[in-house]
């Protein structure tokens, strides 16, 4: 039986400036789907009766209405995977809620629209009353609890490791399009080549080699895969994190066991002194309420983050990326006298002096 994969969303190709130099877009680049570190992922299952669409039936001109809601069951089979996850000792939490706008990753598990997630910071794009995950099959089945650990991967800013271009792959292209677009996939030629045959940018990639043991990695059935040689059978991952997607979430989310952050108070700049990738960790707890801006300064590309502490953990707030651009990040976000508040900090690169600071006023 052919197998089912994941279909990733089409995303236009990140635009940056004209200029750049090779090392601040390849930082670009691998940055910019990740969250900062110490954030807690808020997820939430639809479950109510009108939630659902319409989609296409395969093979035919109709159409029918898919509830997006999921059993128990299947629901568990995801909540276990997320643990898995987390018990890594990564530095991100996750956090099942019941408010779908309190949720940056919201899921579906409507049969027949496949499976997918967005990657990474794309999920806060998505509107409230939209998926940011779908699971299209029983995920209950035998050999099914890989599509799930497979789509958090996505959450976390991970891609699909077949098309590293460290892999060396040589497809037979028109054998994998003739096998997706039959079941049970029924996918076109742009999906097909969006999800399988195109490759990634270097800088995209989960590290410097290719890892076909991930559970970013799709199985591939025999004559699909011309080289290397010893894949012309056939590729079948053992379906579990391999120790490269370990290193990949620690070295991104390192345990976020670090001394008490610095305090941001008006006026008063704070130096960075971070290097490409690192992050900084400040708390404002403002004396009166009021529109406070928060921003970067020097020459540099960055992720500003603004969290408020609720109920003991951090919930997003406002962000802005200033990655590519001439400017610094700026947050203007209202901030009340006596609550706690977390600014969070990622260095993409810096050039120039390299001098970096935050502020509030």
């Amino acid at each position: 039986m052919n197998a089912r994969y994941c279909s990733l969303p089409q995303q236009p190709a990140p635009a940056f400036g004209p200029g750049l130099t090779a090392e601040r877009l390849s930082a670009l680049i691998s940055g910019r789907q990740m969250w900062v570190n110490g954030s807690v992922l808020h997820y939430y299952f639809f479950d109510d009766e009108t939630d659902g669409s319409v989609i296409p039936v395969p093979g035919t001109d109709e159409t029918r209405w898919v509830s997006w809601a999921g059993s128990k069951e299947q629901q568990d089979v995801v909540r276990d995977c997320f643990q898995e996850w987390q018990d890594l000792g990564v530095g991100l939490a996750f956090a099942e809620v019941g408010d779908r706008s309190e949720a940056e990753l919201r899921i579906g598990f409507q049969l027949g629209d496949g499976s997918y997630s967005t990657v990474g910071r794309d999920a806060l794009s998505v509107g409230r009353g939209r998926r940011t995950m779908n699971f299209g099959w029983d995920l209950t089945a035998s050999g099914n609890r890989s599509t799930a650990l497979h789509e958090i991967g996505h959450a976390l800013g991970m891609l699909h490791e077949h098309q590293s271009p460290f892999a060396g792959i040589h497809w037979d292209d028109e054998a994998v399009y003739a096998d997706l677009a039959g079941p049970p996939n029924f996918w076109s030629r742009d999906k097909t080549y969006y999800n399988i045959l195109r490759k990634l940018d270097p800088g995209e990639v989960n590290g410097s080699a290719w890892d076909p043991q991930s559970i970013m990695e799709y199985p591939f059935e025999a004559g699909l895969i011309l080289e290397p040689e010893r894949y012309r059978a056939g590729l079948q991952p053992p379906g579990a994190l391999s120790p490269a997607d370990k290193e990949f979430v620690h070295r991104w989310y390192p345990s976020a066991g670090t001394p008490r952050p610095t305090t941001l108070v008006p006026f008063r700049s704070v130096p960075l002194g971070l290097g490409s990738g690192e992050q900084a960790d400040l708390v404002i707890e403002p004396l009166e309420t009021r529109e406070y801006t928060v921003g970067t300064f020097g020459e540099s590309d960055t992720v500003v983050v603004v969290f408020e502490e609720m109920g003991g953990e951090p919930r997003y707030l406002c962000g802005q990326d200033d990655g590519g651009t001439p400017h610094n990040a700026h947050i203007k976000v209202r901030l009340v006298k006596g609550r706690r508040y977390f600014v969070r900090v990622r260095l993409y690169s810096t050039w120039g002096s390299g001098e970096t600071a935050v502020m509030c006023w």
